[in-house]
């Protein structure tokens, strides 16, 4: 794509026959390389039109021919079947549409290879779908993709061949054409060893008194005017595992910052019990203090602070254990981030590293790590192995399991029905708002849960 420059990188690019030498991305660019980032590059406050030419403007003479432009992008935004006025301003797109916007984008620039980094990491099951048809399409029409994904259902639906990296080295390359695909493949080469269970074993073990109980729970959001959480009544036990499942915008995420502290202002009614006492959590310091916490969804956007080092966001929720006069202890903060590098396995050669350099699967660990530091009874995680890759999942989940054994309760949201129907102990299923049913996590079905989702 051109990030890395040539001398940057050794070995050779190929490209129809013929070695490249890229000094920047315009030099891909020029050759028929367009990149799709797992971090959009849209500018949320230009219009449509003004994204997709931003760089290569169309122009009449010395000034841009704006009326060629929006004709052109009408014609681009037809071919990725994206329905939005060229005029409509970026912010105003879901996720799934910003993507495409992108690729139309790419598309204007006469492209021969696509590549897209977690292209549905973000995206619904919908959205996810039209995807993999417009690549299929693209494909159809001579554009070839290289899609970066940990999604292996996609992927194996998708490609014609799959390479996998481990380490940044080329482990195998699979064939469609051979038959060569398939999911105990990939992940055996990706993990580098069998898993016969995705999912750890957890030692039977009867889950101990409530710990979380939560009665009649409402909460309006203002800036839609309506309400998100309509009367939730839930509990969970020491150590034991409580599934939240259901579809995007079912309010599983609504549900959990209700519990922890209300960050977003939700008009909030009901009753919540924290070891059968009536608490109050009008706050996240409240929710925290009260024992609660919460790993969120978004780690880069709201999890994490990308650019201090990993002490730094391990101990940023509790400053006070590592203070001593209101100054803060730098040699208790490196131990202590030491502790959990060591206890939790994030693999990184020093402490003192910047976050925004890990891997997706050691940031979670961080973000995980900084929850931990709190000392919480309650853990509620929100979609905790997203965008990480096969391995990575595999020890989080080790993680969890060592947790409940030691008497923590979790909340776990998530997308991926199999992670929740895998890890869980009792599942919760929530439709609009509301707890569609509860099922226990051994016996249930995929079908079931799907059916309370969508009734």
């Amino acid at each position: 794509s051109g990030v890395y420059r040539k001398g940057e990188y050794q070995g050779d690019i190929v490209l129809s026959g013929e070695v490249m030498n890229f000094h920047g991305i315009r030099d891909s660019e020029r050759m028929g390389i367009g990149i799709i980032h797992q971090e959009l590059a849209l500018i949320p406050e230009l219009s449509v039109y003004e994204n997709m030419y931003l760089g290569h403007e169309i122009k009449r003479g010395s000034f841009i021919d704006w009326n060629e432009t929006i004709t052109q992008s009408v014609e681009f935004l037809r071919k990725v079947n994206l329905a939005v006025e060229p005029e409509e301003k970026v912010k105003n797109l879901g996720v799934g549409k910003q993507q495409l916007v992108e690729i139309a984008k790419a598309l204007s620039k006469d492209l021969k290879l696509l590549i897209l980094d977690e292209p549905t990491a973000a995206l619904n099951e919908e959205e996810s779908d039209n995807l993999l048809k417009l690549l299929t399409e693209l494909k159809s029409h001579g554009v070839t993709s290289i899609m970066i994904s940990h999604k292996l259902k996609e992927v194996i639906s998708i490609a014609d061949t799959v390479t996998v990296l481990r380490d940044g080295k080329t482990i195998c390359s699979l064939s469609k054409e051979k038959n060569e695909i398939n999911t105990q493949v990939i992940i055996k080469n990706m993990v580098g060893r069998e898993i016969s269970d995705v999912f750890p074993k957890r030692p039977i073990k009867e889950a101990g008194s409530v710990a979380l109980e939560v009665k009649n729970l409402n909460a309006f959001n203002r800036e839609l005017g309506r309400d998100i959480i309509k009367d939730a009544s839930f509990r969970v036990k020491k150590g034991e595992v409580v599934g939240i499942a259901g579809l995007m915008g079912a309010g599983r995420t609504e549900l959990a910052l209700s519990l922890f502290g209300n960050p977003l202002q939700y008009v909030v009614s009901g009753e919540i019990l924290i070891e059968g006492k009536k608490v109050s959590l009008s706050s996240p310091k409240s929710a925290i203090e009260a024992g609660l916490a919460y790993v969120t969804e978004d780690r880069k956007g709201n999890g994490l602070i990308l650019i201090q080092d990993i002490k730094q966001n391990i101990t940023l929720a509790n400053l006070r254990e590592i203070s001593k006069n209101s100054i803060i202890d730098a040699n208790q903060e490196i131990n202590v981030a030491n502790e959990y590098k060591q206890s939790i396995n994030i693999k990184t050669p020093s402490v003192e590293q910047k976050v925004q350099n890990l891997s997706g699967g050691n940031q979670q660990k961080v973000s995980l790590s900084k929850w931990l530091f709190t000392l919480p009874k309650i853990l509620i995680l929100d979609e905790p192995t997203r965008g990480i890759d096969v391995g990575a999942k595999f020890e989080i989940y080790t993680i969890i399991n060592t947790l409940v054994d030691e008497g923590l309760s979790i909340i776990l949201i998530s997308s991926e029905l199999p992670e929740v129907m895998g890890m869980s102990d009792r599942i919760y299923v929530m439709n609009q708002g509301r707890i569609a049913g509860e099922v226990e996590a051994k016996t249930a079905t995929a079908e079931q849960i799907m059916e309370l989702a969508t009734d």
